[in-house]
């Protein structure tokens, strides 16, 4: 196979006029050809996923104005398309609007409380607000819904899921704390020493706090704990 530097675009393989407008976007997403997406999105219907796509790919250039009034478009073609409402409450917190993201993500839950994503996009942005009891609670329903919820890794799709994250260290510290009092400790091991190679300095809780009881006997702990880490 070819690099992918050197195969042709969509518009240019014989497969082309075979795919539509939304599949050829969907391509130059993958490839990470922001621009060459929104210009073949638009020669589709101007649908809400449309719309929605639209606004990904924006939101990839970091342009978020343009990102926020196509989310726009999307929730006002289509109230129930809700990815639309999701992700302008990314753009919000993005822009460190922490209260109106709020709003937006918990519209969606209204509707859709098993969105696990939207669940963590909630948690995100009580931490940003330093609102860290319910942040807490956003977060360990997420997980409750999905364990892998804050790991996962996506190209291209129709619901946005916010990974920057302010004071990253202490973050990792309440998602490690949650995935201890569920039980699922291998990824609460991960998020311990991500938070202490971000800088976290109260590394007594680990030892101290009881959510991260049954983990103390773990030799990976141990370990973790006996090492000074590397801060990133």
């Amino acid at each position: 196979m070819l690099p992918l530097a050197a195969q042709g675009t969509p518009s240019e393989t014989p497969q082309a006029n075979k795919l539509s407008p939304s599949e050829r976007g969907d391509i130059y997403m993958a490839r990470k050809m922001y621009r060459e997406a929104i210009e073949t999105y638009m020669m589709g219907p101007q649908t809400a996923p449309m719309l929605n796509k639209i606004g990904i790919a924006y939101h990839q250039l970091a342009e978020l104005d343009a990102a926020a009034k196509y989310y726009q478009r999307a929730a006002k073609a289509d109230p129930t398309f809700l990815d639309a409402v999701n992700n302008l409450g990314t753009v919000y917190y993005s822009k460190k609007s922490f209260r109106r993201a709020i709003t937006e993500f918990k519209k969606v839950l209204r509707v859709k409380p098993d969105s696990a994503s939207t669940w963590a996009n909630l948690s995100n942005a009580y931490f940003g607000r330093k609102q860290y009891e319910l942040s807490t609670e956003a977060r360990d329903k997420a997980l409750e819904l999905d364990p892998g919820v804050f790991d996962r890794r996506g190209s291209v799709g129709t619901l946005v899921q916010e990974r920057n994250v302010s004071e990253a260290a202490k973050y990792h510290y309440f998602i490690a704390k949650s995935l201890a009092k569920k039980g699922h400790n291998a990824e609460a091991l991960l998020y311990i020493r991500k938070s202490l190679e971000e800088g976290f300095k109260e590394r007594n809780k680990f030892q101290e706090e009881p959510e991260f009881a049954g983990l103390r006997s773990d030799p990976e702990f141990k370990q973790i704990m006996a090492t000074e880490p590397k801060v990133l």
